[in-house]
């Protein structure tokens, strides 16, 4: 701070001027730019929009930074303002500035400060160019402040009262600057250590990774790529051999050449041409390998590297349709076996060659297997289809053992589109014959020579009918034969039955649908599939409206189409029951709308 007396420039701390004693005014001389200021202000935000349009006023934390530190360095300068006024006051009373002995001397303008100690001394501060006595005062002495005589130059002789600071040594000085200094190097040492450390580390990362980027792509480079794919519908493999664009790679298991393209020459190789000419394949993999040779520019054919790996020979497919498991119990002579393959397998069941049977279109398979009474019946089928290896399937149909036999005619009728059929079987001679299934014209007249008997079996509901025939013979015990047939009128005379689903005849259905299911009652239902509730058997949602959106009907399929899920179509069905509150048919005939 300038004087404004003798233009002596002065520490802003000190009251008056160390050279002519002048009162500084700390007030006047405050720079014109401070009340510019506008630390009152509002600093920054930041409006931050969340994803659903909230916004928030977020305060920068440079703005709040840099406030706290105005108000930090106004709380120093009023704690400054305070500390020279109680000195001032305490001066004024006579009071020391603390209790430890002191001596005056003149010195220079710098002043130092240092923790008081009663052990050591005090000086005066009066300026440069004042002159007086020097007074010590020995270490415990009691003489008081008030009695204590100094002789002071005029000029400053209110300044000396007042600035009363505690001795330090030059010595002192420059050992605490060396300390410090020599933390200050201990700190750089560490910092520039850890820097050292950071980039030895950050160039350590970058050259291993370089080096395993350079080895895979040499790898890549030097060897062959070898991923699955398809070809033809059929599993395959392809092959990435690398080479120079031009060049022409010879396959020797495959007697043919491939030019490298992009770096690369591409080799697709289905995975049945390895062992679609062995006579029988057993085995769930097989190792292959290929020979790649590059032809040279003077026609020679140098060898590469042989490529091998594995591939996998999949089972023949087949689906056991009827019974629902391989282990079924049942009481006829004849019980029919479906069965799902793949369109031109080969099928033999028990010795038997049944490919004749297969439909050439869905690949299904009816099978109408002889049942004798005598416990468990193996059938074993075995399917071979073209680029699979054999699969083999065991189905055991269980017949009790009978002490009176008992069986239908082998020519007896599993589907019909009549009402009624003729039932042909035969017994032992003499036995009690009773059909428990509705029928009519029971013939028994050879009964007692042959053993034979006939009837008129009829149906009375559409679907499947179970025929069901019991023989009794005293003193055993008595045998019970059930046989199912499947039943569905033509749809001629299906159709002639069939009522609309309107909106009054669906509420109608769903109020009497207990009714409706005990005499089979026919309807069409007209819509798009919405979606499917099951795949076997298959179960479908639709919606019979006329907008498509409500009266939604479950549809079980037992015609012969299959239903696309978004497809239209005019269905033919009858009364089943009811699921999730919505009626329940059998559909028996589909068309495409």
């Amino acid at each position: 701070m300038k004087c404004p007396e003798c233009g002596q420039w002065n520490r802003a701390s000190l009251p008056r001027c160390v050279k002519c004693g002048c009162e500084l005014n700390h007030e006047s001389d405050a720079p014109a730019w401070r009340g510019k200021l506008k630390d009152d202000q509002r600093g920054k935000e930041y409006i931050r929009v969340d994803e659903f349009g909230d916004a928030t006023s977020v305060p920068d934390r440079r703005d709040v930074l840099a406030t706290e530190m105005q108000e930090l360095k106004k709380r120093k300068d009023e704690g400054s303002k305070q500390l020279r006024r109680l000195r001032q006051e305490s001066a004024k009373r006579g009071a020391a500035p603390s209790a430890m002995p002191m001596r005056t001397t003149p010195d220079k303008d710098t002043v130092f400060h240092v923790q008081d100690d009663p052990r050591t001394t005090v000086r005066i501060v009066r300026g440069s160019g004042s002159s007086g006595p020097q007074h010590h005062v020995e270490p415990g002495a009691s003489t008081p402040w008030q009695s204590y005589s100094r002789t002071y130059d005029p000029l400053v002789d209110e300044f000396a009262k007042e600035q009363v600071y505690p001795e330090r040594s030059f010595e002192t000085e420059r050992i605490q600057f060396t300390s410090r200094i020599s933390a200050l190097r201990r700190i750089i040492r560490i910092l520039t250590l850890v820097l050292i450390l950071g980039v030895v580390g950050v160039g350590a990362f970058v050259g291993v990774n370089y080096y395993q980027q350079h080895r895979a792509a040499n790898s890549l480079q030097n060897r062959a790529s070898i991923t699955a794919s398809i070809l033809d519908d059929a599993a395959a493999h392809t092959i990435l051999i690398p080479g120079t664009d031009g060049q022409q790679i010879y396959i020797k298991e495959l007697h043919t050449s491939y030019m490298v393209t992009g770096g690369f020459a591409t080799v697709e190789v289905a995975d049945h041409t390895w062992y679609s000419d062995l006579a029988v394949v057993d085995q769930e993999t097989m190792t292959v390998s290929l020979s790649p040779y590059v032809k040279t520019a003077s026609g020679q054919q140098k060898p590469l590297e042989q490529i091998s790996y594995d591939i996998s020979i999949p089972l023949s497919p087949i689906t056991l349709d009827s019974p629902d498991s391989l282990r079924s119990e049942v009481s006829v002579a004849m019980y029919p076996l479906k069965f799902t393959v793949r369109p031109g397998s080969k099928v033999i069941i028990n010795g038997d060659n049944v490919s004749d049977t297969v439909n050439a279109d869905t690949g299904e398979l009816t099978y109408n297997a002889t049942v004798q009474p005598i416990g468990d019946n193996v059938f074993t089928v075995a399917v071979t289809s073209q680029h699979c290896r054999t699969n083999t399937l065991e189905v055991v149909l269980y017949r009790e053992p009978q002490e009176i036999p008992l069986d239908l005619s082998a020519d007896t009728f599993t589907s019909t589109s009549l009402d009624s059929i003729e039932i042909r079987a035969t017994t032992i001679p003499g036995a009690t014959i009773k059909v428990h299934s509705p029928h009519s014209d029971l013939k028994i007249t050879s009964l007692d020579t042959t053993g034979e008997f006939s009837f008129m079996a009829t149906f009375d509901h559409i679907g499947y009918n179970t025929i069901t025939i019991t023989a009794s013979v005293p003193g055993k015990k008595t045998s019970k034969v059930d046989y199912t047939v499947y039943y569905v009128p033509n749809i001629d005379v299906y159709s002639r039955k069939a009522w609309p689903l309107y909106e009054s005849e669906y509420a109608e259905l769903l109020s009497n649908i207990k009714t409706r299911s005990e005499r089979s009652q026919v309807y069409v239902a007209e819509g798009t599939v919405a979606y499917e509730v099951s795949s076997k058997p298959q179960m479908v949602v639709i919606y019979t409206s006329k907008d498509g959106k409500s009266q939604p009907v479950l549809l079980e399929n037992q015609s012969k189409t299959k239903w696309v899920v978004g497809e239209a179509y005019k269905i033919y069905a009858d009364a089943y029951g009811t699921y999730d509150n919505m009626p329940w048919l059998v559909a028996r005939y589909t068309y495409p709308k």
